[in-house]
């Protein structure tokens, strides 16, 4: 939109950009999803958040009904981090079960990343760095420590993973888009192609 002098609406240019990925942040409750998004994107920390409504209280063990909805969730992303508490030694035996959700549900070639969150917390600290990195090497995932708190490693997550992304589609062949090809004096042709990523 542009406004009397011919410039760009400055609201406008807040959403401009280069690339557009859709990345996810998926963990157990109270891991700090919400507060890592919140740091990156608004430089903010707040003590007492509200649950947010997500994935953690989606229940799809084994039910047809929520397959839609999960799926639909994952569909399309071109990033997942997935967040554990470093003080929640559950949380992070639960990392297992969100890669086991992302290979069911989301893109094959879709970009991890597996993020300690709250690590400031050391007093608390219930899972070592060096196992959850063994971990994150045995899948050949990327791996790193955040608080979402005291800032530490929050950009550097979410531009680690931009730049996973960026890269992978560089290398990526151009699909050829979905859709109906309509041609003057030819018959309607199905153009193929409903992978995701």
């Amino acid at each position: 939109m542009e406004s009397g002098g011919g410039e760009t609406d400055e609201t406008e240019c807040a959403f401009c950009s280069d690339y557009l990925f859709k990345l996810l942040l998926i963990g157990d409750s109270g891991v700090g999803k919400s507060c890592l998004l919140l740091r990156f994107a608004d430089d903010t920390y707040t003590e007492s958040y509200i649950s947010t409504i997500g994935v953690d209280f989606w229940d799809t063990a084994g039910q047809e009904r929520f397959r839609t909805i999960t799926s639909s969730y994952y569909r399309g992303a071109h990033g997942i981090i997935v967040v554990y508490d470093v003080t929640d030694q559950e949380s992070f035996n639960n990392v297992k079960q969100w890669l086991h959700e992302i290979d069911r549900y989301a893109c094959e070639n879709v970009n991890k990343l597996l993020v300690g969150n709250k690590s400031d917390l050391t007093a608390k600290r219930v899972v070592s760095t060096d196992a959850a990195k063994e971990f994150a090497e045995s899948l050949g995932i990327e791996f790193l420590e955040t608080s979402a708190k005291n800032a530490a490693n929050v950009e550097k997550a979410f531009m680690m993973m931009a730049a996973q992304i960026k890269k992978r589609m560089a290398n990526a062949p151009v699909a050829p888009k979905a859709g109906v090809k309509l041609t003057p004096g030819q018959q309607v042709q199905s153009n193929g192609g409903s992978k995701c990523c």
